[in-house]
């Protein structure tokens, strides 16, 4: 019996009320003070080509609230979503739309050109946004901008450093990556701890176009470009849509070598639109894998597999950690505190017992937390990230 279907059969004999009972707060909620309805306001990609990340954030979050009867800190919760749309322009409408409807805090927000953008509305707003994915290295000195994810440069300094010293003396490494925000980010960490002189990268970055939703022939020059070089291994960085449309195009421009990544390359519903050959040599570092085996990760992903009946992502697990994050803080600030009082007892919410590992925050409100190394392979009859060691902890 393979893995998937051992955890599978684990999370339907779990019921509800045994979740409930494992994944809330326990017995705080039976001596805290019951405290006045409040709202928060869920910041995603509601269309486009970064939808199922969107999607993933709400359903992380939406998850800690059906195991905690909609509760945070002891005080009932109404969620707001918002379009953020694929830009700055549009992400700050969904701030302003969810300040207008009176939210207590934010969360979500998938592109990181939308973080930048929004940053001084929600500075100005003193309203705490406990971000869950989108986290460019450039966001610095912020008051009210916590994140639950990770800084863009991470997973490229964590395959950094196992890539020099796994590649060989005369290996040749090529990077393809979207010229945007993220990708400078990806790059630059993963530059940085590779060596940026070292004579195994080969050539300047590939820089391509920015899509969310490319169609069947849009990368197909710059991997020309990429081939011509005479990679033995590719770096890159892609998430949603764009990922299974390079995987696509590089494995039909002939390429079977190995392909490195942040996890977001195969995260989510990429694995189940390309083909077990197409996914062959796929090595991603992430700070999480469906298959980690500590407490808190198999009471997660069992009560994900059985609402959604797929493994979960990522964005999912730091959604949920970003309302188990609140749930601690507005707990901490009272049965009634505002949105200031809650920002404040953001930095004292400690060590989170995470499904990715424990985790807290650091000086810059980002995590400090171990990083994974993942390989793609079948697990049964599907494509899964399966995990093969630890590579290091960042933050």
């Amino acid at each position: 019996m393979n893995r998937r279907r051992v955890l599978q059969l684990l999370a339907a004999t779990v019921g509800t009320t045994g979740l409930t009972a494992a994944c809330g707060t326990g017995a705080d909620d039976d001596t805290a003070a019951a405290g006045s309805p409040i709202k928060i306001g869920l910041i995603a990609p509601r269309t486009g080509g970064y939808k199922p990340i969107g999607d993933e954030l709400l359903n992380g979050f939406q998850l800690f609230l059906d195991l905690n009867d909609q509760h945070l800190g002891n005080r009932p919760v109404t969620l707001l979503t918002a379009d953020e749309g694929e830009n700055a322009t549009t992400g700050k409408a969904a701030v302003d739309n969810l300040l207008q409807q009176g939210a207590l805090a934010l969360t979500g927000v998938v592109n990181s050109s939308v973080m930048v953008g929004i940053r001084d509305a929600v500075e100005q707003a003193r309203v705490p946004l406990v971000g869950s994915d989108a986290s460019p290295a450039t966001l610095q000195s912020v008051v009210y901008i916590w994140r639950t994810s990770y800084v863009l440069d991470e997973p490229g300094r964590a395959l950094g450093r196992y890539l020099k010293q796994q590649m060989p003396a005369r290996s040749r490494v090529v990077i393809v990556a979207p010229e945007n925000v993220g990708s400078l980010d990806v790059v630059k960490g993963f530059t940085q701890e590779f060596g940026a002189s070292d004579p195994r990268l080969v050539g300047e970055p590939i820089w391509t176009r920015f899509s969310t939703d490319p169609d069947g022939g849009f990368f197909a020059a710059d991997i020309g470009t990429a081939l011509a070089r005479d990679p033995d291994a590719i770096f890159c960085f892609y998430a949603g849509s764009a990922a299974v449309q390079f995987i696509r195009q590089l494995r039909g421009a002939g390429y079977r070598g190995p392909v490195y990544a942040p996890g977001f390359l195969t995260e989510g519903s990429v694995l189940s639109e390309i083909k077990p050959a197409e996914a062959a040599n796929i090595m991603t570092s992430l700070n999480y894998s469906a298959d980690l085996n500590n407490a808190a990760n198999r009471r997660f992903a069992a009560a994900y597999r059985k609402k959604h009946n797929a493994s979960p992502t990522t964005y999912a697990m730091a959604s949920y950690d970003a309302a188990q994050v609140l749930d601690k803080a507005i707990r901490l600030a009272g049965p009634d505190a505002n949105s200031q009082q809650v920002n404040l007892a953001l930095g004292k919410v400690g060590q989170i017992d995470s499904p990715r590992g424990p985790w807290q925050f650091n000086q810059p409100r980002t995590p400090q937390q171990r990083w994974y190394l993942r390989r793609v392979q079948l697990d049964g009859q599907v494509l899964a990230n399966m995990l093969v060691t630890e590579l290091a902890t960042l933050g």
